[in-house]
């Protein structure tokens, strides 16, 4: 099995995110062109030329960034491209701000970002659909 290419900010095709979501999450996220305006960082996991992991990285612009849309193929899961998306996420925030934020389901907390450093906090949250 060839290794897994880790890059920041690599340039993506729209339809090639939307069908790694789609394999994912059954859903390909439109509208994430203006994602990328808005991004700090984002982070693909490449097996040769395809993108099989994907991690955004918004910012405030000033102390907070919030790690959004951990996404690995599922074909690719269980080989800790999750975990080494969420590690390439954290170290490229070291020394621009202060919080990385990340909010998930307690199973996706329990085995991915817990594990990575992360600590459960009280939040406050209000469904605004």
């Amino acid at each position: 099995m060839p290794e897994i290419e880790y890059r920041r900010r690599p340039d993506l095709a729209i339809d090639e995110l939307g069908s790694l979501f789609t394999s994912a999450w059954g859903n390909p996220k439109s509208g994430y062109e203006a994602v990328f305006d808005h991004s700090f960082t984002w982070i693909g996991a490449f097996d040769g030329d395809d993108l099989v992991g994907f991690a955004n990285v918004a910012w405030d612009g000033d102390v907070h960034f919030f790690l959004l849309d951990t996404t690995v193929h599922p074909d690719h899961q269980g080989r800790g491209i999750g975990r080494r998306l969420v590690e390439e996420a954290i170290e490229a925030c070291r020394g621009h701000g202060e919080w990385l934020h990340v909010d998930g389901d307690q199973p996706i907390m329990d085995g991915l970002y817990l594990p990575a450093g992360f600590e459960t906090t009280p939040a406050g949250i209000i469904d605004v659909s």
